[in-house]
């Protein structure tokens, strides 16, 4: 598949449920991508990337924003606080904002820094122990709590489990966001994304569909 293909996908799938035409933002993921897959579609006007690990993301993207303008990069992945402000400095979203220490070190860079990424709060839909995210039933009071320290909680991520109907998770996410007022919603990948626009999705991320499959790093 193509970026371009995709691109047209998302926009028949806007059109269907009746979303306005370029409402849902499409995060390339690059994560453990060659650099010239990266550079091959940043050549062809993509400007919205997410990367999964902030080590990744800083040895990958300074030199692309110095090459392309306007860049976009969203972490997608799990953030350890004591590389939050490496985070915050690269990226222009967050997406995994996940417990309470996180977001008040998120909340003390913001201060120090004088910006803050845009957030969305993950939420474990499917309870899965292995999985990062608040559970479903805290999630009220965690986007309280963000709030409560002035963070710009945008929306809200989920990763549905990979055995389970994903229409189920994207439209429990989708509940919850909308009775705490939130709009965004970051949800559907490469196999799914289509579903997800239905339910109200603002935010797809897709990798293997647009680069090819993940090149495993050596050693």
């Amino acid at each position: 598949m193509s970026l371009q293909e995709i691109t047209s996908r998302i926009a028949n799938a806007e059109a269907r449920s009746d979303r306005p035409a370029g409402s849902v933002k499409l995060i390339a993921v690059s994560k453990v991508q060659p650099n010239e897959r990266v550079q091959a579609v940043l050549e062809q006007g993509h400007r919205c990337f997410g990367e999964n690990r902030v080590q990744e993301a800083a040895s990958k993207w300074p030199a692309f924003k110095e090459q392309f303008d306007a860049v976009d990069l969203h972490l997608i992945g799990p953030l350890q606080t004591n590389k939050a402000r490496q985070a915050m400095e690269l990226c222009n979203a967050i997406h995994s904002v996940d417990r309470p220490k996180l977001a008040k070190t998120l909340a003390r860079l913001a201060q120090e820094l004088g910006h803050c990424p845009d957030l969305f709060i993950q939420v474990n839909t499917g309870e899965e122990a292995q999985k990062a995210g608040v559970l479903p039933a805290d999630a009220d009071g965690f986007i309280a709590e963000c709030r409560s320290l002035d963070l710009p909680v945008r929306g809200l991520m989920c990763i549905p489990p990979v055995d389970e109907e994903p229409t189920l998770h994207f439209a429990l996410l989708a509940k919850i966001a909308a009775r705490n007022g939130l709009e965004g919603l970051s949800m559907g990948m490469s196999g799914d994304f289509e579903q997800a626009i239905a339910l109200g999705a603002t935010h797809v991320r897709i990798g293997s569909a647009i680069f090819g499959e993940r090149v495993k790093p050596l050693g």
